[in-house]
């Protein structure tokens, strides 16, 4: 193992990231350093195995034949590390480092967080909020909250409950609704111009979403649930999103219908996570919170 002092095991730990992401910035943030940092990180990498690892082109690097041959090899082999020192770090519950949703975190999960807290002091939650699915197995995150269509999602992971949609916009914009066929009237609030979730509501009223009035577009949906609260038209959101403003009264459900989109949260961890007492408690936690939020979501509905 003496060719093993020849390069750091962070050298070999950024060639398996570049080229499992296939972009330096990908990569860069999955390793936590500037896009500068990880640049120079390859090029001495390359320079101490004596042959270039990766071709610069003009959509991005591109793994030579011998690195594509070690790229797998790599994953298991840093995988089977990372496991290591998870196993051996697997008796310290005091940290949980949670992968979630961005929006998900900042507009249901931060203000619930705080009662976790108080019931378990001794365990420091880390949020980390992103829309990248992080490989729990080769990581040091022990829970990721995700959104996913696919039922296959469900196989390592725990059901939390469906996603559900609903248009919402401001109390003033409400009162020019009686009926499905007023929002035709109104613009639409869309998410980096995607009607998302439009056809399935509209289809129980016999609507095409083609019939809509285009409206803003911003990048993400918190950006337009805001827009919906200032009254710049009618945005179709899902309960985790607009909850709290709706019980603000910040937006008004014009309509007691919400539809299923088919995406379903899951309560993902690793084999060696979801032994963590920690990640126990705060799985525990999370179901009780959201059934409370479930309930309190159906009894508005009447």
């Amino acid at each position: 193992m003496q060719n093993l002092n020849a390069i750091p095991l962070s050298a070999l730990r950024a060639i398996e990231v570049i080229a499992r992401t296939g972009t330096l910035a990908r990569a860069a943030e999955e390793l936590g350093v500037t896009l500068g940092a990880l640049s120079q990180r390859l090029t001495k990498s390359e320079a101490a195995l004596g042959r270039p690892l990766f071709i610069r082109t003009p959509y991005g690097l591109k793994p030579t034949e011998v690195c594509a041959d070690i790229a797998p090899r790599l994953t298991r082999a840093i995988g089977d590390l990372s496991s290591i020192v998870s196993d051996i770090r697997a008796v310290d519950n005091s940290v949980l480092t949670v992968s979630v949703a961005p929006i998900f975190a900042s507009r249901w999960l931060i203000w619930r967080i705080h009662k976790f807290n108080e019931q378990n002091p001794t365990i420091k939650v880390r949020i980390e909020p992103t829309s990248d699915v992080v490989d729990l197995n080769i990581t040091e995150v022990d829970v990721g909250i995700r959104v996913s269509e696919d039922p296959s999602m469900g196989r390592n992971a725990v059901k939390l409950l469906d996603q559900r949609v609903f248009p919402i916009c401001s109390p003033e914009v409400a009162q020019n609704i009686n009926s499905p066929t007023d929002l035709l009237k109104l613009p639409v609030i869309c998410e980096n111009e995607k009607l998302y979730g439009w056809g399935s509501w509209l289809v129980e009223y016999g609507i095409s979403d083609q019939s809509l009035q285009p409206g803003p577009t911003y990048a993400d949906a918190s950006l337009c649930l805001d827009a919906a609260m200032m009254g710049q038209g009618v945005f179709m959101a899902w309960e985790t999103l607009a909850c709290d403003a709706l019980e603000r009264g910040q937006v008004v459900s014009p309509f007691q219908q919400r539809s299923c989109t088919g995406a379903t949260y899951w309560f993902a961890t690793s084999r060696i996570s979801a032994e963590k007492s920690s990640v126990r408690k705060f799985k525990s936690w999370l179901q009780s919170e959201l059934e409370c939020s479930i309930r309190h979501w159906r009894s508005d509905q009447g």
